[in-house]
């Protein structure tokens, strides 16, 4: 797949998981940049053809053109057989299938290539809340990658193995967001299985994390807290940013739990170490969001929680300005800058 194919396009590729064809013949011209008449000559329609889908005043129901377009857009592969109506819950097949990790042999490791550089938008997608509609396109694509491991080995099956756990986490992230918990956990469960097995102390101390941000939210502060330190344990073999993370969520349990000290401790380190790495290539692709403007909204969020309100009013006012491109998170911040302004 070249690097320019619009279908890293998460809006694009939503479209395709809904099998709306209005919406992907419009998504495609927009993420590829063309006009009806252009895309009319890839999918070997008519430009007349191309106008009437888009305004639905012609549906799109014979298989053969459905074959020719999606022949003629170069829909990728791990798109063609979507299941929008799978369950939450993880196959178990896909664990099977990591059972074989690290066998003897060679794989292409293009199509991995390719799906990596697609999660990274789907992440970004996700900020936006279009978690629910690309679920069944990242199922389809952990499966693709997860059938390349039986022929992987060393450096190869741990960088597959790795996918796989960012992959699992999303999902586990949008089915939590869903209120699909039972499936939630269990997918956070095979996400931190296999970041191990990838030797990834970063991922397993994030998913370790996540489980800790699920505990505070269904009010179990206590287990919170202690889930949260578990994740800090990596110490020295962690990056500054995963460190960073975990800390804070140490930080959020301990305030949940009436520790305002060691909430601020936690915090202040979290900060620190957040500010090591203020370049997102530095750190972990699931953890790109982390700039010091976050780090700081973060510390703000601490200090919140800690019922420090100045504190928290100085450093959600210093981050707010920068979140115009997140509607849900700068509604969030706004708020709790807002509540704390009125008690400070």
């Amino acid at each position: 797949m070249e690097k320019t194919s619009p279908w890293v396009d998460p809006h694009l590729r939503a479209a395709w998981a809904q099998g709306d064809w209005a919406a992907i013949l419009r998504e495609y011209r927009r993420a590829a940049g063309i006009s009806q008449t252009t895309l009319a000559g890839l999918a070997g329609l008519s430009q007349s053809d191309v106008s009437l889908i888009e305004r639905g005043k012609r549906v799109v129901r014979e298989a053969a053109v459905m074959e020719r377009i999606a022949e003629g857009l170069r829909v990728p592969p791990e798109l063609l057989n979507l299941d929008p109506t799978s369950s939450w819950a993880p196959d178990p097949e896909l664990s099977d299938r990591i059972a074989r990790a690290h066998a003897t042999g060679r794989t292409d490791t293009r199509s991995a290539d390719w799906i990596a550089r697609v999660l990274t938008e789907h992440r970004r997608a996700e900020d936006d809340g279009a978690g629910a509609d690309l679920w069944p396109v990242v199922r389809s694509q952990l499966d693709t990658v997860t059938r390349l491991i039986p022929g992987a080995s060393g450096p190869t099956a741990d960088r597959l193995l790795l996918l796989s756990a960012e992959h699992a986490h999303w999902l586990s992230w949008v089915a939590h967001g869903q209120r699909q918990y039972g499936a939630a956990q269990a997918w956070l469960g095979v996400a931190h299985g296999w970041a191990l097995d990838a030797g990834s102390t970063d991922m397993a101390s994030w998913i370790t994390r996540v489980r800790s941000y699920y505990q505070l939210g269904a009010g179990d502060p206590v287990r919170a807290l202690r889930t949260a330190e578990a994740a800090i344990g990596g110490g020295a073999d962690l990056s500054p940013s995963a460190a960073s993370i975990a800390s804070h969520t140490a930080a959020m349990a301990a305030a949940a739990v009436g520790e305002r000290d060691r909430a601020h401790r936690l915090a202040d380190e979290a900060y620190a170490a957040a500010l090591r790495t203020p370049e997102e290539g530095d750190r972990p692709g699931w953890l790109y969001w982390l700039s010091p403007t976050r780090a700081r909204l973060l510390l703000g969020e601490a200090a919140y929680a800690a019922r420090d309100w100045r504190r928290a009013a100085d450093a959600l006012g210093d981050g707010l300005a920068e979140l115009e491109g997140y509607p849900r998170d700068s509604a969030f911040y706004r708020m709790r800058l807002e509540d704390a302004r009125r008690r400070s």
